[in-house]
């Protein structure tokens, strides 16, 4: 439960102390590194923010771990970091899509072609992106209406299918396909180290908050959340600045 906040006396002290160990430094991107807007596409990384996180990209590995496809979001960061994750953990750029999910999805699409155009008249848009699907809702003039369409959607989801609500989205998956949690573990495995970093906003970052290990500092974005796991949180999206400004300070 993050009770604690990340820009408070004990977080700070908590960035300090983690980064003489020179972790591994995670991210998700809307609503962490890039602020939520109303059209998805329009989605980028400020200026500033893009320059802090260059500058940690030329002393620690840094990885963007989001739910967009790689090729989406490479684009939209300023910055070039050390690894992206997309497809909420199970697509990574140097393999690309895990094969497994892209087929176990197969099922789910054709079925979600099919009501596409009934999901469009509620306001309702469905991305395809290989190996996940996202039922987009936060444009809808109604949004009970087009939640209950998602609903009619979700009535006849295929084997091996599941469902995870998020922000004005639903979020298709493959169970048992890599998430965020096992990312992040892959990376710190990865680029050898024990000790690691992560902020995300969104129900599928809380994978990495309840694996995460005791040399780890873990915060979500949004006021505090009784039923997150992570160990701090940040009032809005805009105190990352100050957070990366506190990790170039604390390196050794």
């Amino acid at each position: 439960m993050p009770v604690r906040p990340l820009l408070g006396p004990e977080g700070r002290a908590a960035i300090e102390r983690l980064m003489r160990n020179r972790p591994l430094l995670g991210f998700d991107f809307d609503g962490t590194l890039a602020p939520i807007v109303m059209h998805p596409d329009e989605a980028r990384i400020s200026p500033v923010i893009a320059r802090l996180l260059q500058q940690l990209t030329e002393r620690l590995p840094v990885a963007v771990i989001t739910g967009r496809q790689v090729l989406d979001v490479r684009h939209r960061l300023g910055f070039k970091p050390t690894h992206i994750i997309g497809n909420h953990g199970a697509e990574d750029e140097f393999l690309g899509p895990d094969p497994r999910v892209v087929e176990t999805l197969k099922t789910f699409r054709r079925h979600a072609r099919r009501l596409e155009p009934m999901l469009n008249e509620a306001g309702a848009t469905v991305e395809d992106k290989g190996a996940s699907i996202a039922i987009h809702y936060r444009l809808a003039p109604n949004p009970v209406l087009a939640r209950e369409a998602i609903a009619e959607l979700m009535n006849e989801m295929p084997p091996g299918i599941e469902a995870e609500t998020g922000k004005r989205v639903v979020n298709i998956l493959v169970k048992g396909a890599p998430d965020k949690g096992d990312a992040m573990a892959r990376l710190t495995t990865h680029y050898g180290t024990d000790a690691a970093f992560y902020v995300g906003d969104d129900t599928n970052d809380e994978p990495v908050f309840q694996r995460a290990g005791s040399d780890w500092v873990t915060a979500r974005v949004g006021p505090r959340l009784d039923h997150s796991h992570a160990s701090y949180y940040l009032q809005e999206q805009a105190e990352m600045e100050t957070v990366l400004q506190l990790m170039l300070e604390a390196l050794p």
